[in-house]
């Protein structure tokens, strides 16, 4: 009986299926990774999530987001009988499917729905850090698509959040072509009238930000997400120049006029209903 690799670890967080950034419990705190602040637990799921010291947003998954978003009863799921399969045969993908699955307690990388918000109805698709990254395949784009689609059909305004590592390399050429997919459908939606807002988390790069992360008619991100497409040291060693301090982060990206506004957790439902107002059909100002 062979028993080589029964007993191997995992060699990377993405094929432990990934990690919650700062989760690390020390007793019945968790330690923020910014600042080293010890939260109580209870305290900081109170508050969304959000360090009570200094502000840093703990990444989450799409089932907490549509908690303290939608109002109470009003999400109702599309599409959620839709998997990945391994088309290309790629060694180890269907093990870290598996995992990411039961990193996430979800079947793919993003989750998508209808809610209300303050009373105003959207589509709202949210991408999840939990599922290999939130990284884009066929299915990510798939879902993403007939959202939109259900949206135009609807002349309903769209709400995403975005979160991403990229294109999953796992499905090649198939998952590139999402980036187009998803961008037609958006331009559908927004040549019909329509209104589309992103909410840009941490991170959100690679060809995510390149199609439907940065097409919103407004962008809002949280405070200290990383934005961009390529790393900062695929640029530095292409271009061979040092690159200014944090010029990957929401805040340097408001400033220079990527973003339009930077909002915190817990004002988020606010300012997302009050842009869905503004923007509703035949809304008055």
């Amino acid at each position: 009986m062979n028993l080589m690799g029964l007993f191997r670890s995992p060699q990377n967080e993405l094929e432990k299926g990934g990690i919650k950034p700062g989760s690390e419990e020390t007793g019945i705190n968790n330690t923020c990774p910014h600042c080293g602040a010890l939260l109580p637990i209870s305290e900081q799921w109170e508050n969304l999530n959000v360090c009570t010291s200094c502000g840093y947003h703990f990444r989450i998954g799409p089932r907490e987001r549509v908690a303290y978003l939608a109002d109470e009863g009003t999400f109702e799921e599309l599409d959620a009988e839709l998997i990945s399969r391994d088309l290309l045969d790629f060694p180890g993908y269907d093990q870290k499917l598996r995992n990411a699955k039961l990193a996430s307690r979800e079947k793919e990388g993003v989750v998508c729905g209808t809610a209300e918000i303050c009373s105003e109805k959207c589509a709202l698709f949210l991408m999840d850090p939990n599922f290999m990254m939130g990284s884009m395949g066929t299915v990510v784009g798939e879902k993403i698509t007939r959202l939109f689609e259900f949206a135009t059909e609807r002349a309903l305004p769209v709400v995403g959040f975005t979160v991403s590592g990229g294109a999953r390399m796992q499905e090649g050429i198939l998952s590139l072509m999402q980036m187009a997919k998803t961008s037609g459908a958006l331009r559908r939606h927004s040549d019909a009238g329509n209104f589309y807002l992103t909410v840009l988390t941490d991170p959100t790069t690679g060809g995510v930000t390149a199609s439907f992360a940065m097409d919103g008619d407004v962008i809002m991100a949280e405070p200290g997400a990383t934005i961009g497409f390529a790393g900062a040291r695929v640029i530095e060693q292409t271009i061979r120049k040092k690159l200014p301090q944090g010029f990957q982060k929401a805040e340097f990206l408001l400033e220079h006029g990527f973003v339009d506004l930077i909002v915190p957790r817990p004002e988020q439902k606010k300012t997302i209903a009050r842009l869905l107002r503004l923007h509703r059909r035949g809304a008055s100002i």
